[in-house]
């Protein structure tokens, strides 16, 4: 039997059913509990959202049980959902769901969106992205302390190009450097290029440390930087979204000073839910350079 109520947000009726359902049985997260803290996190949330084709990764039956992704946007939005064309494929379209405003946030928490990925381009500039993206994957032997020292080798590095960056944790085992650059004229070709290369420059001189190679076993007591995310096809947790997981942790904004100083204590890159609502009822969006600032990438 589903348990449904009806709420009303920003003058729309929306239907909740199941809130009392556990999403995450290890913590006894529900689904009502999730909701919350979307709806707190919105704020800071809603920007990195904002005008990107929502990849929904949905956990039914919670994160124990089997998930699926959803990109195209489910046919039973309410009318008032904003929507987008993007290219499919070669030569396809498919509809897409943006997540603009805090009702449409409610409604795909409804469905047990649990995870919320977002590609680095706008639905109107697909192939135009906004960053480029450093995804850092410890592999068997490896862990946060390794991923911080990469990182900041990383921040280290474009410092020395004239790039800002920031970082944030993944919400599982690694953690996500950005350059923002917010111009209409960047191409995936050129960050896939830049990132290649930079992940290659720190393999060649930490080579104990890093790897630019996706096979498992080169991956073995060293961090995987995986640039291969700077692509059209590809998409990224975003920030705030929540990741699936014994307990429910977040995808957090960080500051560099705490990438530093938390070297030795590697447990407190798991960030929770509640800590990541706390941090950005204090601190705001520490990660609004992601779609304000503005730079351009040099030649390598």
């Amino acid at each position: 039997m589903t348990n449904t109520n009806t709420i009303t947000i920003n003058k729309r009726s929306l239907q909740v059913s199941n809130l009392s359902k556990v999403l995450f049985p290890s913590s006894g997260f529900t689904k009502s509990q999730v909701i919350k803290y979307y709806s707190l996190i919105a704020p800071y949330m809603l920007a990195h959202l904002k005008d990107r084709a929502l990849t929904l990764k949905r956990y039914p039956d919670g994160v124990d049980a089997p998930y699926f992704f959803e990109k195209r946007c489910p046919s039973h939005r309410p009318a008032w959902v904003k929507t987008a064309e993007v290219p499919y494929g070669s030569r396809k379209r498919m509809t897409v769901c943006l997540a603009n405003d805090l009702e449409t946030l409610i409604w795909v928490e409804n469905l047990a969106a649990i995870e919320l990925h977002v590609p680095l381009a706008k639905a109107s500039s697909p192939d135009n992205p906004d960053s480029v993206v450093f995804d850092l994957d410890p592999g068997d032997g490896a862990g946060f302390t390794q991923c911080a020292q990469v990182a900041l080798l990383l921040k280290k590095m474009f410092a020395g190009m004239k790039l800002v960056s920031i970082v944030k944790t993944s919400g599982k085992k690694g953690l996500h450097v950005y350059i923002p650059l917010n111009s209409k004229k960047t191409t995936y070709a050129q960050t896939k290029a830049f990132s290649k290369a930079a992940a290659e420059t720190l393999e060649k001189n930490y080579h104990a440390l890093v790897t630019s190679k996706m096979a498992k076993e080169e991956r073995k007591n060293r961090v995987f930087i995986n640039w291969s995310q700077n692509d059209a096809s590809k998409t990224m947790a975003c920030a705030y979204t929540l990741r699936a997981g014994a307990i429910p942790a977040a995808s957090c904004p960080l500051e560099w000073g705490e990438v530093e100083k938390w070297l030795n204590t590697p447990e407190k890159f798991t960030i929770t839910h509640a800590q990541t609502a706390a941090r950005a009822k204090k601190n705001g969006d520490i990660f609004s350079m992601m779609y304000t600032k503005k730079q351009k990438l040099p030649f390598l």
